[in-house]
């Protein structure tokens, strides 16, 4: 699978993150921080990798910043894009499970690498439901989205 990764900051989780996405097999394409010479600054690396999700540059993106909540509110302007900020496995299966995210957001200063490896395991073994309830709620979120990109 593809997968888009910023962080605004060189911190080792991020690193981390990298690294363990790679051994999972996973491509992984940096931004921010992570790749000398682009922009670090939040908003816009968070940004540049939901632009790829939103594109079908890649599959997935995982969005970093020292809280998380600067990442996922950038990466949810993306149309097209359903960021999650997780702090623990049921909270990124959860995401995947009922809201259908593709994109996960992740705060650099409490997350751990044991609990990096368990959201990444959580995020990645969830499949989107297929309950009417859930896939209509899923719908409703794209249909804002198409509205607000036609304004």
């Amino acid at each position: 699978m593809k997968i888009s990764v910023s962080s605004d900051m060189d911190e080792p989780v991020a690193r981390l993150l990298v690294e363990e996405l790679r051994r999972r097999g996973h491509e992984v394409r940096a931004h921010g921080a992570l790749r000398p010479g682009a922009d670090p600054r939040w908003a816009v690396c968070s940004e540049a990798a939901a632009r790829d999700v939103a594109e079908g540059v890649a599959d997935q993106a995982v969005v970093c910043c020292w809280t998380g909540t600067g990442a996922s509110i950038a990466a949810n302007k993306v149309p097209g894009v359903r960021a999650a900020l997780c702090t623990d496995a049921a909270t990124a299966e959860g995401a995947r499970r009922w809201n259908d995210a593709n994109v996960l957001a992740l705060g650099l200063r409490l997350t751990s690498a044991p609990v990096l490896a368990e959201i990444l395991d959580a995020w990645f073994a969830a499949e989107p439901s297929e309950d009417p309830d859930d896939v209509r709620n899923v719908a409703r979120v794209d249909r804002l989205d198409a509205a607000r990109k036609a304004s």
